[in-house]
C-alpha cells in the first residue's frame, strides 16, 4: 500500500511515516498545497492524507482540486478542527473521511484500511483502453473482439493498471495489491506475471499497452 501525506509539519509527518511503515505501508510526504497537488495528481496512490491547513492554500482547495482532475484516490482529512460545518465542508469537497487531531494511530490505520477495501463508487464498471475491454464487474476481458482468459492474479494486476492508467506505478505499488504488503517487491514474481499478462493481451495486437520503465516500474495506455 502507497499512501501520500500532505503535512506541513515534520514532526507530525514523520511520527506518520514511521507508524505506517510499522505496518508495512509505504509513504511520502508533501509539506505545501502545490506539493500536494503535483504528487496527489502524479502519483500511484491507495490513500491520501490531508492537512487542512498548508503553506500555499488550505486543504479542502487541494481536496477540490484533485477531484476535478479526476483523481479518484480516497481522501482522509486531519485536522485540528472539530466542527460539524468543518467536517461538512471537507466531505463536500470529496473528502472520502475525517479524522480530528488528536488521534489514536489506531483508529487511523483502521480508516485507511476501510476507505482502501470501499469499493470506487466513481470508478467505471468498464473501462476502455485503445480497444482493449476490461469489465471490472464482471472480470471479462476483450481485446478487438476476441475474449481473453485471465487467471485471478492476472486480472488483479490487469485491473490494478487500468485503474492508474497513464499513471507511472512502481514494483512496491503492484506488488501490495496484486499479493499484499508484505510481499518482497524485488523477487521476479512481478515480471513473470507481467510477461504473461503481456502475451495474452499484448503480443498479437497494437498497440502496445504496457510500457516498462527502466528504474521506474509501469505505465498502461497507449
Amino acid at each position: 500500500m502507497r499512501v501520500l501525506i500532505v503535512e506541513d509539519d515534520p514532526a507530525l509527518a514523520g511520527v506518520l511515516r514511521e507508524g505506517l511503515a510499522e505496518h508495512d505501508i509505504h509513504s511520502v510526504v508533501a509539506g505545501t498545497f502545490d506539493d500536494g497537488l503535483l504528487q496527489g495528481a502524479s502519483s500511484s496512490l491507495d490513500v491520501i492524507l490531508l492537512d487542512v491547513l498548508l503553506p500555499g492554500g488550505s486543504g479542502f482547495d487541494l481536496c477540490r482540486r484533485l477531484r476535478k482532475r479526476g483523481i479518484k484516490t480516497p481522501i482522509i482529512m486531519l485536522t485540528a478542527k472539530d466542527a460539524v460545518d468543518d467536517r461538512v465542508v471537507g466531505l463536500e469537497a470529496g473528502a472520502d473521511d475525517y479524522l480530528t487531531k488528536p488521534f489514536a494511530f489506531r483508529e487511523l490505520l483502521a480508516r485507511i484500511r476501510a476507505v482502501v477495501r470501499r469499493p470506487p463508487a466513481l470508478a467505471p464498471e468498464v473501462v476502455h483502453v485503445a480497444d482493449l475491454e476490461v469489465d471490472l464487474g464482471q472480470r471479462t476481458v476483450r481485446r478487438g473482439k476476441e475474449p481473453i482468459r485471465l487467471t485471478a492474479k492476472e486480472f488483479a494486476l490487469l485491473e490494478f493498471f487500468v485503474r492508474h492508467r497513464g499513471q507511472v506505478v512502481d514494483r512496491a505499488a503492484i506488488t501490495a495489491h496484486v499479493w499484499d504488503e508484505n510481499h518482497d517487491p524485488f523477487t521476479n514474481v512481478l515480471e513473470v506475471l507481467v510477461r504473461r499478462l503481456r502475451r495474452k493481451i499484448d503480443d498479437d495486437y497494437d498497440p502496445k499497452l504496457i510500457q516498462t520503465l527502466r528504474g521506474a516500474g509501469y505505465r498502461f495506455g497507449e
